[in-house]
């Protein structure tokens, strides 16, 4: 068996790819096109109408006696939650670059991504029926841009110093002028290939079904299969689905143990008030699918499947989460830096908007969907425009809801502004006792929130201290000027608990309060997000990329020149540069490129950046905060 994915630059013709594999390996009678919106892995009716993925799809084929299940991922960047949880579920990737335009900005975002969770690669040059496509080019670019480990199958005296390179045997005997065989080049680059230490070169047109079988192969002999020793349950739920009949199903990836029909699975459940963390559930399982949709009825070690009943969510480690070959974080590879507000066109629907809003977010984690209790207005997290229009289509087709989006605002963050102490005396009206006093000082920027306790046990009991450290995230989701905090160090200074009158949920009421106190006492400093923009453009362009960067309140960190193209970086603040795309295509006749990342956050001016309207309750106006807290037990303040 081989667990796959597919990746590429927009527009590399990794779909079409994909098609051609189903057909040479029988699994399809006529393959599809995107153009048409007729290709089998792009399922969705907005993926056929537009002519892009915008799901990761996986499917079955078998070639050589191998099951392969090949996952076909989006290739634009607003739909980069469905490339990092593919990267979940793999054991092996094909890495699709276009023999005309060659390496992309985002083919080196998404391989670094392949590379960071230790994914071994082989690459295929397609377009190779293009007018101007150039394999030796490309495969130039592959060296300088991505990896020195690139080993081109048609040039058999490159791939065999690719091989011996990376052998040390080998090159002894390569150095000392032996003439190795074909066949042990190739038998050892299978192994070093199946390592990631060699990355195979392939080339050939999908359009034109060139090189198929050639892939199909290198699927087999050049990437890896599971390991499927490990008896212990693990796995990870990377995708959902809903069928028509049996409802919601997750796509699980299964490392170690087994699941069957019927059984049972444990899953973090809500927060228990006795010890402040989740408790546990157990969730049943009604079907298991496999990825052809047959009725499996078990999901083994190394395998992929659909599990109904459960319910489990996108990013949910089952059993033990030690035995996964690589993290799992929602959001490592690039997390959405804009919000916009979502209406319903009908007032009278907003109620229901939210639920599906709800829905959606259950389906990406990323797209988090907030509820502004005082307004009645709903706010969702998101990628870019492009999403949005899915995000909308999805809200009409699937809900019956139509739906508009406000322009979109970045998503800023804030910290402390100056050394300040926080208390709470959370002791009216009884039963109730909880002190709390923090010390909170401002951090340096990246360092995020550390925490540590200087309180005696026998002042606040060691569990009551646990419950702060748990009710922190909460406290800190919204400063004084709506947005989360981060870069603080708090300590815990003083308090105390009541021997009778204490009750079990009082230190995490009272520390979101104390929180907010020391936080309003200290100021508050608007952070926000900043970009690292990889800019590929002909030179002659390069000046104006470098004035625009400087309007942007941007600075240029590094200027290259490769081959016919200017290579330029710079860190531009996120609010002044989300249209900025658009322009590049505009300005360089669709000639340049640019990847994005999250560099981090700095300081902005107040009126350059925004508040963010509070959710709930301010826990400074006491007396609301209190009765929130006592009415809302399954939700509003308690809900981590």
């Amino acid at each position: 068996m081989r667990n796959i994915g597919i990746f590429a630059h927009v527009d590399a013709g990794k779909t079409t790819l994909s098609e051609q594999m189903l057909l040479k390996a029988g699994a399809i009678r006529t393959a599809g096109s995107v153009d048409s919106g007729t290709a089998h892995t792009d399922s969705l009716p907005v993926e056929q109408k537009r002519g892009i993925s915008v799901r990761a799809k996986c499917v079955r084929l078998n070639w050589r006696g191998e099951a392969i299940n090949l996952i076909d991922t989006p290739g634009h960047t607003d739909f980069s939650a469905e490339i990092e949880r593919s990267l979940w579920a793999l054991d092996g990737a094909v890495m699709v670059v276009s023999g005309a335009e060659g390496v992309q900005p985002q083919t080196e975002l998404l391989f670094e991504a392949l590379r960071a969770q230790e994914i071994p690669v082989f690459f295929f040059i397609n377009k190779m029926d293009r007018e101007g496509a150039d394999a030796v080019r490309v495969i130039s670019q592959i060296r300088r841009r991505l990896t020195p480990q690139a080993a081109p199958l048609f040039d058999p005296d490159a791939l065999a110093e690719a091989v011996c390179g990376a052998d040390d045997e080998l090159m002894e005997r390569y150095l000392a002028g032996e003439s190795i065989p074909d066949t042990e080049i190739l038998s050892r680059l299978s192994a070093l290939a199946k390592k990631g230490e060699v990355l195979p070169v392939l080339i050939g047109s999908a359009l034109k079904g060139q090189g198929i079988e050639s892939v199909l192969d290198g699927i087999v002999d050049f990437l890896p299969p599971p390991d499927a020793s490990q008896s212990v349950l693990c796995g990870v739920a990377f995708a959902l689905e809903y069928d028509r009949l049996l409802g919601r199903g997750v796509w699980v990836r299964l490392y170690g143990g087994q699941l069957e029909n019927r059984s049972a699975v444990t899953l973090p459940g809500r927060l228990d008030p006795l010890t402040g963390e989740k408790t546990s559930v157990q969730s049943k399982i009604t079907q298991i699918r496999g990825v052809s949709g047959e009725d499996a009825g078990v999901l083994r070690a190394g395998e992929i499947g659909v599990v109904y009943g459960a319910q489990m969510k996108i990013g949910q480690v089952i059993g033990d989460p030690a035995l996964l070959p690589r993290k799992v974080q929602p959001g490592a590879f690039r997390a959405p830096l804009t919000t916009v507000r979502v209406e319903a066109d009908n007032p009278q629907s907003q109620k229901e908007l939210a639920a599906a809003c709800a829905a959606l977010s259950d389906e990406d984690p990323l797209l988090r969907t907030r509820f502004v209790r005082d307004t009645g207005e709903l706010h969702m997290d998101a990628m870019g425009a492009i999403q949005l229009e899915i995000l909308q289509d999805a809200l009409k087709t699937r809900f019956g809801l139509a739906a508009h989006f406000s322009n979109p605002t970045v998503i800023y963050r804030e910290t402390i502004a100056q050394e300040a102490e926080g208390f709470c005396a959370y002791t009216m009206p009884k039963p109730c006792w909880a002190i709390l006093q923090f010390l909170i000082r401002p951090a340096p920027r990246g360092s995020g929130v550390h925490f540590r306790s200087a309180v005696p046990g026998r002042e606040i009991l060691p569990r009551y201290q646990h419950q702060v450290e748990q009710a922190l995230p909460l406290a800190l989701s919204q400063g004084r000027l709506g947005w989360q905090v981060t870069d603080v160090d708090i300590t815990l200074i003083g308090g105390s608990h009541h021997q009778f009158h204490t009750h079990p949920l009082d230190f995490i009421v009272a520390t979101p309060w104390a929180i907010q106190d020391g936080l309003r006492r200290g100021g508050s400093v608007l952070l926000e997000p900043v970009l690292r923009i990889l800019f590929r453009v002909p030179p002659d362009y390069a000046g104006r990329i470098m004035s625009d960067v400087n309007a942007m309140r941007g600075e240029v960190t590094e200027i290259k020149s490769e081959e016919d193209l200017a290579s330029i970086t710079a860190l531009v603040p996120a609010a002044e540069s989300m249209e900025y795309p658009v322009r590049l295509a505009q300005i360089t006749g669709g000639r340049g490129g640019m990847s994005i990342r999250l560099d981090g956050y700095r300081d902005c001016p107040l009126e350059l950046g925004a508040r963010a309207p509070r959710r709930g309750v301010d826990p400074l106006d006491t007396s609301k905060y209190i009765l929130a807290a006592r009415s809302a037990l399954e939700g509003g303040i308690f809900d981590l």
